[in-house]
């Protein structure tokens, strides 16, 4: 027969000449095995839904086929990079999300007191209004942001509004405080609580002599 050779035995036939060997099952189960902590499959079907995205629609965006996501999405198959990447172009993640292991994220983080760290609210002025202390700086990856702030008493014309993305919610441990948010004033005491709009300027003024602290939360 043409293509293949015969040495000897007539039953020990050679392979065609530039055949591509398929790959020992072995090798694949260890690749498998190596992705299989990455829950790429998984990650891929949470983001898709998420964007509350079909996986025909998903297909038109990525020039992939429904029935390859699909597969993609079961860990039937596993993508290539260049496929992979595509995916992530979408969804305006970086190629490390999906190569993230679950078990060795930071679900849980514990900060104790001993361990944190005490920062003022801008560094190297001698007044400031409030010093903060991160309460979640061992989670990974964080969805909002907690702190402790103790309030010191300063004048007023040396507050400094401030603004950042997102909203902010505190709720005032001790003390009196105000907290100025565009321009207007809202009195707070102990286990009063406000949420606002971050993204407007807003500072806080401690307006009693007793101490004052409060739990601070940010979402972006």
């Amino acid at each position: 027969m043409a293509g293949i050779g015969i040495n000897g035995n007539q039953n020990k036939r050679q392979p065609l000449l530039g055949a591509k060997r398929a790959e020992p099952a072995s090798s694949k189960e260890t690749v498998a095995g190596w992705l299989k902590p990455y829950s790429i499959g998984e990650k891929l079907k949470t983001l898709r839904l998420k964007k509350k995205l079909g996986l025909v629609e998903l297909g038109r965006h990525t020039g992939l086929s429904a029935a390859l996501l699909s597969k993609l999405e079961r860990s039937k198959l596993y993508p290539t990079l260049p496929t992979l990447a595509r995916i992530a172009t979408v969804f305006d993640v970086g190629l490390d999300h999906f190569f993230m292991d679950e078990r060795k994220r930071h679900v849980v983080a514990v900060a104790k007191k001993r361990d944190r760290q005490r920062f003022p609210e801008r560094p190297g002025t001698p007044e400031v209004s409030y010093f903060f202390e991160t309460l979640d700086y061992g989670a990974t990856p964080r969805k909002l942001n907690a702190y402790y702030a103790d309030f010191q008493k300063i004048a007023k014309e040396k507050l400094k509004p401030h603004t950042h993305a997102g909203a902010e919610h505190l709720y005032l441990l001790s003390g009196e405080l105000v907290v100025a948010i565009g321009g207007h004033g809202y009195e707070l005491e102990a286990g009063d609580a406000i949420y606002f709009d971050s993204s407007v300027p807003h500072t806080y003024w401690k307006s009693g002599n007793s101490p004052c602290a409060a739990l601070i939360v940010t979402v972006p």
